[in-house]
Protein backbone atom coordinates (compact mmCIF):
# COMPACT_ATOMS: atom_id res chain seq x y z
CA UNK A 1 0.00 0.00 0.00
CA UNK A 2 2.75 2.46 0.97
CA UNK A 3 4.61 1.57 -2.23
CA UNK A 4 1.57 2.44 -4.39
CA UNK A 5 0.99 5.73 -2.56
CA UNK A 6 4.64 6.74 -2.93
CA UNK A 7 4.60 6.04 -6.67
CA UNK A 8 1.33 7.93 -7.12
CA UNK A 9 2.74 10.97 -5.31
CA UNK A 10 6.05 10.82 -7.20
CA UNK A 11 4.39 10.44 -10.60
CA UNK A 12 1.22 12.56 -10.26
CA UNK A 13 1.74 15.08 -7.43
CA UNK A 14 5.42 16.01 -7.71
CA UNK A 15 5.10 19.12 -5.47
CA UNK A 16 3.61 17.02 -2.65
CA UNK A 17 6.24 14.30 -3.15
CA UNK A 18 9.01 16.93 -2.84
CA UNK A 19 7.46 18.30 0.37
CA UNK A 20 7.11 14.80 1.87
CA UNK A 21 10.75 14.04 0.90
CA UNK A 22 11.96 17.16 2.76
CA UNK A 23 10.10 16.23 5.94
CA UNK A 24 11.18 12.60 5.65
CA UNK A 25 14.85 13.58 5.15
CA UNK A 26 14.77 15.77 8.26
CA UNK A 27 13.14 13.04 10.40
CA UNK A 28 15.43 10.34 8.95
CA UNK A 29 18.50 12.43 9.73
CA UNK A 30 17.33 12.90 13.32
CA UNK A 31 16.79 9.18 13.78
CA UNK A 32 19.72 7.68 11.82
CA UNK A 33 22.25 10.50 11.33
CA UNK A 34 24.59 9.46 14.13
CA UNK A 35 24.61 5.83 12.98
CA UNK A 36 25.53 6.91 9.45
CA UNK A 37 28.44 9.03 10.68
CA UNK A 38 30.14 5.99 12.20
CA UNK A 39 29.30 3.57 9.37
CA UNK A 40 31.94 2.33 6.90
CA UNK A 41 31.81 -0.33 4.17
CA UNK A 42 33.79 -3.52 4.61
CA UNK A 43 33.06 -5.64 1.51
CA UNK A 44 34.25 -3.59 -1.46
CA UNK A 45 35.08 -5.37 -4.70
CA UNK A 46 38.81 -5.27 -5.56
CA UNK A 47 39.73 -2.34 -7.81
CA UNK A 48 36.74 -0.21 -6.81
CA UNK A 49 35.85 2.37 -4.20
CA UNK A 50 32.47 3.60 -3.01
CA UNK A 51 31.86 7.32 -2.79
CA UNK A 52 28.68 8.94 -1.49
CA UNK A 53 26.68 10.45 -4.31
CA UNK A 54 26.81 13.89 -2.69
CA UNK A 55 30.64 13.88 -3.03
CA UNK A 56 30.64 13.26 -6.80
CA UNK A 57 30.22 16.22 -9.20
CA UNK A 58 26.61 16.36 -10.41
CA UNK A 59 27.58 16.68 -14.05
CA UNK A 60 29.65 13.49 -13.82
CA UNK A 61 26.61 11.61 -12.48
CA UNK A 62 24.32 13.02 -15.18
CA UNK A 63 26.90 12.00 -17.79
CA UNK A 64 26.95 8.46 -16.32
CA UNK A 65 23.19 8.12 -16.83
CA UNK A 66 23.28 9.71 -20.30
CA UNK A 67 25.78 7.15 -21.62
CA UNK A 68 23.66 4.17 -20.61
CA UNK A 69 21.66 2.49 -23.38
CA UNK A 70 17.93 3.09 -23.54
CA UNK A 71 17.12 -0.48 -22.44
CA UNK A 72 18.88 0.20 -19.11
CA UNK A 73 15.91 2.40 -18.17
CA UNK A 74 13.19 -0.05 -19.16
CA UNK A 75 13.03 -1.39 -15.59
CA UNK A 76 14.92 1.39 -13.77
CA UNK A 77 12.92 4.59 -13.20
CA UNK A 78 13.42 5.48 -9.51
CA UNK A 79 13.91 9.23 -10.14
CA UNK A 80 14.79 11.79 -12.78
CA UNK A 81 18.24 11.67 -14.33
CA UNK A 82 18.63 15.37 -15.19
CA UNK A 83 20.85 17.88 -13.36
CA UNK A 84 18.03 19.27 -11.17
CA UNK A 85 16.82 15.81 -10.06
CA UNK A 86 20.35 14.61 -9.26
CA UNK A 87 21.15 17.77 -7.25
CA UNK A 88 17.94 17.25 -5.24
CA UNK A 89 18.96 13.65 -4.46
CA UNK A 90 22.48 14.73 -3.47
CA UNK A 91 20.98 17.08 -0.86
CA UNK A 92 18.45 14.54 0.45
CA UNK A 93 19.86 12.98 3.65
CA UNK A 94 17.37 10.10 3.45
CA UNK A 95 18.59 9.11 -0.01
CA UNK A 96 21.70 7.04 0.60
CA UNK A 97 23.15 7.12 -2.91
CA UNK A 98 26.61 5.78 -3.75
CA UNK A 99 28.79 5.72 -6.83
CA UNK A 100 31.04 2.73 -7.44
CA UNK A 101 34.26 4.13 -8.91
CA UNK A 102 36.89 2.24 -10.87
CA UNK A 103 40.12 3.05 -8.98
CA UNK A 104 42.22 2.58 -12.11
CA UNK A 105 40.62 5.38 -14.13
CA UNK A 106 38.08 7.11 -11.83
CA UNK A 107 35.14 6.14 -14.05
CA UNK A 108 31.74 5.53 -12.51
CA UNK A 109 31.21 1.80 -12.86
CA UNK A 110 27.92 1.66 -10.98
CA UNK A 111 25.31 3.51 -8.99
CA UNK A 112 23.31 2.23 -6.05
CA UNK A 113 21.00 3.62 -3.40
CA UNK A 114 18.77 2.97 -0.46
CA UNK A 115 15.82 5.38 -0.56
CA UNK A 116 15.09 5.52 3.16
CA UNK A 117 12.14 6.50 5.28
CA UNK A 118 12.22 7.70 8.87
CA UNK A 119 10.01 4.85 10.09
CA UNK A 120 12.81 2.34 9.39
CA UNK A 121 12.26 1.18 5.81
CA UNK A 122 14.57 1.43 2.81
CA UNK A 123 14.12 0.61 -0.88
CA UNK A 124 17.25 -0.38 -2.73
CA UNK A 125 18.17 0.02 -6.38
CA UNK A 126 21.25 -0.13 -8.58
CA UNK A 127 22.57 0.31 -12.09
CA UNK A 128 25.82 -1.03 -13.54
CA UNK A 129 27.51 0.95 -16.31
CA UNK A 130 27.15 -0.74 -19.69
CA UNK A 131 30.96 -1.11 -19.98
CA UNK A 132 31.17 -2.97 -16.64
CA UNK A 133 28.29 -5.43 -16.98
CA UNK A 134 28.90 -9.12 -16.39
CA UNK A 135 31.54 -8.57 -13.68
CA UNK A 136 29.30 -9.16 -10.66
CA UNK A 137 29.12 -5.49 -9.70
CA UNK A 138 25.32 -5.50 -9.34
CA UNK A 139 25.57 -8.28 -6.77
CA UNK A 140 28.43 -6.48 -5.01
CA UNK A 141 26.39 -3.27 -4.82
CA UNK A 142 23.39 -5.16 -3.44
CA UNK A 143 25.65 -6.49 -0.68
CA UNK A 144 26.90 -2.96 0.04
CA UNK A 145 23.33 -1.70 0.25
CA UNK A 146 22.46 -4.53 2.62
CA UNK A 147 25.49 -3.72 4.73
CA UNK A 148 24.56 -0.07 5.21
CA UNK A 149 20.79 -0.67 5.45
CA UNK A 150 20.94 -3.47 7.99
CA UNK A 151 23.92 -1.79 9.68
CA UNK A 152 21.80 1.20 10.67
CA UNK A 153 18.71 -0.89 11.44
CA UNK A 154 16.46 -0.63 8.37
CA UNK A 155 14.11 -3.17 6.84
CA UNK A 156 14.98 -3.34 3.14
CA UNK A 157 12.73 -3.87 0.14
CA UNK A 158 13.09 -3.90 -3.62
CA UNK A 159 10.97 -4.35 -6.70
CA UNK A 160 12.44 -6.40 -9.51
CA UNK A 161 11.04 -7.63 -12.77
CA UNK A 162 11.52 -11.27 -13.65
CA UNK A 163 11.96 -10.00 -17.22
CA UNK A 164 15.08 -8.10 -16.15
CA UNK A 165 17.10 -11.27 -15.82
CA UNK A 166 20.43 -9.73 -14.69
CA UNK A 167 18.83 -7.63 -11.95
CA UNK A 168 16.60 -10.49 -10.84
CA UNK A 169 19.57 -12.87 -10.52
CA UNK A 170 21.61 -10.21 -8.75
CA UNK A 171 18.86 -9.60 -6.19
CA UNK A 172 18.58 -13.31 -5.45
CA UNK A 173 22.31 -14.07 -5.34
CA UNK A 174 23.21 -11.16 -3.05
CA UNK A 175 20.52 -11.68 -0.46
CA UNK A 176 17.99 -13.88 1.16
CA UNK A 177 14.63 -12.57 -0.01
CA UNK A 178 10.96 -13.08 0.68
CA UNK A 179 8.39 -12.36 -2.01
CA UNK A 180 5.94 -9.96 -0.39
CA UNK A 181 3.73 -9.59 -3.42
CA UNK A 182 3.58 -10.43 -7.10
CA UNK A 183 2.74 -7.27 -9.00
CA UNK A 184 1.62 -6.47 -12.55
CA UNK A 185 4.10 -6.59 -15.43
CA UNK A 186 5.93 -9.63 -13.99
CA UNK A 187 7.35 -7.61 -11.08
CA UNK A 188 8.05 -8.93 -7.62
CA UNK A 189 7.96 -6.86 -4.45
CA UNK A 190 10.72 -8.36 -2.30
CA UNK A 191 11.73 -7.99 1.31
CA UNK A 192 15.47 -8.36 1.71
CA UNK A 193 16.27 -10.50 4.75
CA UNK A 194 19.38 -10.23 6.90
CA UNK A 195 21.83 -13.13 6.59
Amino acid sequence: MLYAIAHFLRDKLRWLWNFVECINAWLFSLRYGKKLKIFSFSGLPTGYEVTPMRDVPTDKIVEFFSRQPEEAFEFFKPHGFDMKSIKRLQRNRAFLGYMLLDTENGNIAGYCFNRCFFHGVGYRGRMVDVAYRGEGLGTAMNKLLNEVGFGIGLRLFETVSKDNVASYRSALSASKVKVVKEMPHNELYLEILPD
